[in-house]
């Protein structure tokens, strides 16, 4: 072939190829979408928008668990240019040596393990780039920021960001909201769909319990990008964005005025104060002392700072006492047995037994004429023969398959009223207390080798018997209410959607409201009248129902037990009070008790010098 006729050729293949070139772009382009599509995965990228946390406020509108707005120092690698470590360690507040020991920190905390497709070797794979955005310094306050910012631009590369941080206006409650804290692999591996390394997550708490409400609906933000991360624009002009919805608000019962004022009356105290709202179940107050500001745990710095501090002192301030602090309840518990005793017909309401010190000791008072007066007097002798007809009832010859028997009729009575069982409150660490069943002796004894003789004790509320703070203030709340319960809870409404499901839910005792007169009378008398054990809790104006209890405690000197409810005709409020090693429940628990529910009812204290004792009662430095 001719060299003309080799050019026709090639400029024929040329106009071929083209015409063929042309026609599949056209395609790409036009026809077919999955090349657009394609073409937007590669250039847009999603920027996920964590929203603020929701609110927390008392029953009474008070915020009490804010969000509040610190700021983290940024920086981008690619972007620093000749960095004056000398002066940007000086603006930063941090020693020169420890700039590049911090660059260094942040690149191999990207560090993560992989197995190796080729060796099944574990090898570590590192992800961090250099052309995006990472926090050379977190959580600074807006003082803090306000120091760098005047020069900060001298330095290219750095920027500020901020965030969003908890914030406790009243620094009080720390067992009750918990704290965040950086999330924990196996949390990241169970919901990846929100959550990203770094992230916050509830640990304790509230803030742990509702999390799911409290982190709100996160929103995501298309962009377009270039190959180093800068941004170029919006995705389809935003089209395709969703908006991040913060988390519904939590009204909480706790009443934070209330709350205050129960730490301080337990300043150098271990023990509890549970407060209930009768009529729903709302927990107006939980004290746990000793207690601690919950700002000190905000943060990453302030948690690395005061964890460990808080977790190593002896007096365990983070131990949830209300909740899981399991004590003998002592002589609160003879209402209860009193109680079944009325259902089971094996005593009447005017039952008399002789006070026989004995069997068992007591104080002295006068014979107890009726189930009033043995409550009133707080009766040893009169509770050990009563709970004897409660456990050997005759159903059986043997004493011993009688005791199993009445033992497990005696139990179902206890777990209607909420003992030996654990709680349903809105809130983790819970206990349910011990009530010895069956089982319990078998283990101990042998089956059939034990009766009443052997677990007289548990007549009393010693023994065997433990319960939690929370179930005493639950069972004040029984009786205020004559039979029933709603489950002890911190939280009254999500939003405005109410609290949740099992709250609403009427739980009934097995014991018949009609019983329930009678100890409520007994319980006036414990306070108001002569003879009764905690003649410190009376309050002018207000007629308190209450029961002592001094809990033996081999370790040292015994608690000081108290539950009450008031006012009598129309209860508001139903509480326990645990004073560890403080002696006799009319001592000091019945004070403290009468001292919250005035500042509850009425908003002041009537009694100064009743009021300043307490204040002045140190049971860990005396």
């Amino acid at each position: 072939m001719n060299l003309e006729g080799r050019r026709i050729v090639f400029l024929v293949m040329f106009v071929i190829v083209g015409i063929i070139f042309s026609a599949r772009l056209f395609y790409m382009q036009v026809v077919d979408d999955k090349w657009i599509e394609r073409a937007a995965e590669v250039s847009k990228k999603k920027i996920e928008i964590k929203p603020p946390r929701g609110i927390l406020y008392d029953r009474n509108g008070k915020k009490i668990v804010a969000n509040k707005t610190y700021y983290n120092l940024m920086f981008v690698e690619d972007d620093i240019e000749d960095l004056d470590t000398i002066a940007f360690a000086e603006l930063v507040g941090i020693h020169p040596d420890s700039v590049e020991v911090r660059f260094e920190e942040i690149r191999k905390s990207l560090d993560r393990k992989t197995k190796s497709k080729a060796t099944g070797n574990d090898t570590v794979v590192n992800d961090y780039r250099s052309y995006l955005p990472y926090a050379f310094l977190r959580e600074l306050s807006a003082d803090e920021i306000a120091k760098m910012a005047i020069d900060l631009n001298n330095f290219s590369g750095f920027f500020e960001e901020p965030i969003s941080m908890r914030d406790y206006p009243h620094p009080h409650g720390g067992n009750i909201f918990g704290y965040l804290n950086e999330i924990r692999p196996h949390e990241l591996n169970a919901d990846r769909n929100f959550y990203n390394v770094g992230d916050f997550i509830g640990r304790a708490g509230l803030e742990r319990y509702y999390e799911k409400e409290l982190r709100g609906q996160k929103g995501t933000r298309f962009i377009l990008s270039s190959a180093r991360g800068k941004v170029v624009d919006n995705f389809a002009e935003g089209k395709m964005d969703t908006t991040a919805i913060q988390g519904p608000a939590l009204y909480l019962g706790i009443d934070i005025e209330l709350q205050a004022y129960g730490e301080l009356l337990m300043q150098n105290k271990l023990g509890a104060i549970v407060a209930i709202e009768p009529s729903t179940g709302e927990i107006l107050a939980m004290v746990s002392a000793p207690s601690y500001d919950p700002n000190l745990m905000v943060g990453t710095r302030n948690i690395r700072k005061n964890y460990q501090e808080l977790n190593k002192d002896t007096l365990k301030p983070f131990y949830p006492r209300p909740l899981a602090a399991e004590y003998p309840p002592g002589s609160i518990f003879k209402t209860v047995q009193a109680l079944i005793g009325l259902q089971e017909e094996v005593i009447t309401e005017n039952t008399s037994f002789p006070c026989n010190k004995n069997l068992v000791g007591c104080h002295n008072h006068p014979t107890a004429q009726n189930i009033q007066q043995a409550i009133q007097f707080s009766c040893n002798p009169y509770f050990y023969y009563e709970a004897k007809r409660i456990i050997q009832q005759g159903k059986d010859p043997s004493i011993y398959k009688d005791a199993a028997i009445g033992l497990s009729v005696w139990e179902r009575y206890m777990n209607s009223f909420g003992l030996g069982v654990k709680p349903e409150t809105d809130i983790y660490g819970l206990r349910g207390g011990v009530i010895p069943n069956v089982a319990y002796y078998n283990r101990w004894y042998g089956e059939y080798r034990w009766a009443f003789s052997t677990i007289r004790s548990n007549s009393i509320g010693q023994g065997e018997v433990k319960v939690t703070p929370l179930q005493m203030a639950n069972l004040a709340a029984i009786i205020a209410n004559r039979g029933y319960y709603y489950e002890p809870h911190l939280v009254s409404s999500i939003g405005h959607s109410g609290p949740l499901p099992q709250f609403n839910v009427k739980k009934k005792t097995m014991v018949n409201s009609k019983h329930f007169d009678v100890i409520v009378e007994g319980m006036r008398r414990v306070v108001n009248e002569p003879g009764g054990t905690a003649r410190r809790a009376r309050l002018k104006d207000i007629v308190v129902s209450g029961k002592t209890g001094t809990s033996q405690n081999p370790h040292g000197e015994d608690h000081s037990v108290f539950m009450a409810f008031a006012p009598l005709d129309n209860p508001q409020i139903a509480i326990a009070v645990f004073v560890e090693n403080a002696g006799f429940g009319g001592t000091w628990a019945a004070p403290i008790a009468s001292l919250m529910i005035e500042k509850y009812l009425k908003g002041e204290i009537s009694d100064k010098r009743k009021e300043q004792r307490i204040l002045e009662g140190d049971f860990i430095n005396e």
